[in-house]
């Protein structure tokens, strides 16, 4: 399939944006994608928001690996960092969730503040790849829908301030790096619906998620799509085609309409709960950054 690269002019706007506003915050909410979250650790965020505590969220947890997804857990706690499994979507308990970890992050802070007398929210500012769920992270502290929600990359456009039961939430454009290094993540924030549909080749896309399901989850695909030889992803894509009915007069099965099928199948979960990485492959999750777990600036 064709090299993906995606990173449109309003992204450049918005990092700068962003690093106009980080002294304004308290602390930064990093949403990843539990599916993907080495994929969707940008490093330019950690790099910009270096000095400020960081709350890493692992959103979409219910679509997740559940046990792969404690294992980036234990990686990024392992590192200092301080992180949290949640499905945002469900709101009362996403809410619960990051409230008690954004308290214990800043709570020398708050206490600092009450010693000198200070009662005011604390601030964070919320940011993350396209289409991880920061909004939707957002409405769910702040009981409502305050921030723009979307299902497709690129929603949220400019800042906007949140109010939430003691919290500011400063809500951000999803920002990509301006280059993808390694297209294998490159294809995994593609599946999930980072990067915008309109450039991807969805035919090759798809025999690439086949390639890796089958590695990885083949049981899954014999579930949904009864394949039961794995053989090349272009026949396991003619046998998804054959079992969603996408088959044109002749008999000749509609192998676009099937691969766009395949990748709505897998962002919605219907395929089962799949994580796309394993930690493991991962020694320290955050040496592709500039900044350490919590923020702060490497030396060296």
């Amino acid at each position: 399939m064709k090299h993906i690269q995606w990173f449109p002019g309003h992204m450049t706007k918005a990092m700068r944006m962003m690093e106009e506003c980080v002294s304004l915050v308290d602390g930064v909410m990093v949403v990843l994608d539990a599916r993907a979250p080495a994929a969707t650790f940008n490093k330019k965020i950690g790099a910009l928001v270096q000095g400020k505590p960081v709350l890493y969220i692992l959103n979409k947890a219910d679509l997740a690996d559940g046990a792969k997804t404690d294992a980036f857990l234990s990686l990024l706690n392992g590192e200092g960092a301080l992180a949290v499994k949640c499905a945002a979507a469900n709101a009362s308990s996403a809410a619960k969730q990051i409230s008690a970890k954004a308290l214990e992050l800043l709570r020398a802070k708050r206490e600092r503040d009450a010693a000198k007398g200070l009662v005011r929210p604390l601030r964070f500012m919320v940011a993350g790849i396209p289409n991880t769920g920061k909004s939707t992270v957002i409405n769910a502290l702040s009981g409502g829908k305050r921030a723009v929600t979307g299902d497709k990359a690129g929603v949220t456009r400019g800042k906007q301030w949140v109010r939430c039961a003691g919290f500011e939430l400063l809500d951000t454009p999803g920002t990509m790096p301006p280059a993808f290094e390694d297209q294998v993540l490159a294809r995994h924030l593609a599946y999930i619906g980072s990067i915008n549909d309109d450039i991807l080749d969805f035919y090759g896309l798809a025999l690439e998620l086949l390639r890796e399901l089958a590695e990885g989850y083949p049981a899954l695909l014999q579930e949904r799509y009864a394949i039961g030889e794995f053989a090349s992803p272009a026949a396991m894509l003619e046998l998804v085609c054959k079992r969603r009915g996408f088959v044109l007069r002749g008999g000749e099965t509609d192998s676009e309409r099937g691969a766009r099928a395949l990748i709505d199948d897998f962002r919605k979960g219907r395929i089962g709960k799949i994580t796309l990485e394993r930690a493991a492959d991962y020694g320290r999750f955050f040496d592709r950054g500039e900044g350490d777990a919590t923020g702060r600036k490497r030396d060296g």
